[in-house]
């Protein structure tokens, strides 16, 4: 799924701006998980599903337990001329619990939903809603880590099946790309301060890369006067290895900076 970040932040760069892609193979299926701010990360994956469908032609199932009844402005404006055909080339879907959002992926496999062409995108907004215990009481489930790792094992199997299917129908359209988002700290209640980075380093060992957000408040962004300047950090080599917690230390790494003006409108910047 790095490839389609990176054609995104690709696509949208400011005018004059350099892009040096990601470097490295992710291997297949390609996955990666968005790390931060959940409004922001949101538009990073409605972003990554809209140019998905109408530019790469790309089937897109979009998980999110938020109903999204209209897209963001900052969003539309990057895809100006969007019809509604490419709109149609994406299905959202409502699980309202972790139950829910399992039964809902695992019917990805049935033949009504890879005919006449499967899913080559497939979305989770927010995962830590579906990881967060019920009823706004705050914190992760018992055994967080154990759902992360059946949520995230069952995306990628699902991905993995959907790649062989695409591969025999429309292999121009494969593999079969995941992109998720996580916030760290639940958003129905604090979570306990023990459980987030674990949940983390679950999902790491199951995402090929990871894309981190961060807010930019240096004096340059502040003093430039836009609403909101963020970081993007785009690293993948591969899952991690759970027994090294410092596998990542040698990703390869782009950086962007995604800017959303005063007006709504947002552009990526290369670092």
């Amino acid at each position: 799924m790095a490839d389609v970040l990176t054609h995104v932040f690709s696509t949208f760069i400011a005018k004059g701006g350099q892009v040096n892609h990601v470097s490295g193979t992710l291997s297949s299926p390609c996955s990666a998980l968005v790390v931060g701010d959940s409004t922001m990360s949101r538009s990073v994956l409605l972003l990554a599903a809209l140019t998905a469908a109408s530019r790469r032609g790309m089937k897109v199932v979009f998980f999110t337990r938020t109903q999204i009844q209209t897209l963001p402005q900052s969003v539309t404006s990057c895809l100006p001329n969007l019809s509604p055909d490419s709109l149609k080339m994406i299905k959202f879907c409502y699980p309202r619990t972790l139950e829910e959002l399992l039964l809902q992926v695992a019917s990805l496999h049935e033949p009504e939903n890879t005919s006449p062409t499967a899913p080559s995108l497939i979305i989770v907004d927010r995962l830590q809603n579906f990881l967060c215990g019920p009823g706004g009481g705050g914190g992760f489930h018992q055994g967080e880590q154990s759902c992360a790792a059946h949520l995230a094992a069952l995306l990628l199997d699902t991905a993995a099946f959907l790649t062989q299917v695409l591969e025999r129908r429309a292999p121009w359209l494969a593999p079969c790309r995941l992109l998720a988002s996580f916030q760290p700290e639940c958003e129905v209640g604090p979570a306990d301060p023990g459980s987030s980075p674990a949940v983390l380093a679950v999902l790491d060992r199951y995402f090929t890369a990871r894309c981190t957000l961060d807010r930019d408040e240096s004096y340059a962004a502040v003093a430039a006067g836009l609403e909101d300047v963020w970081r993007l950090d785009l690293s993948g080599a591969g899952p991690m290895d759970p027994s090294d917690p410092s596998d990542r230390a040698d990703c390869t790494t782009q950086e962007w900076q995604l800017v959303v003006f005063t007006n709504r409108s947002m552009e990526f910047r290369s670092v």
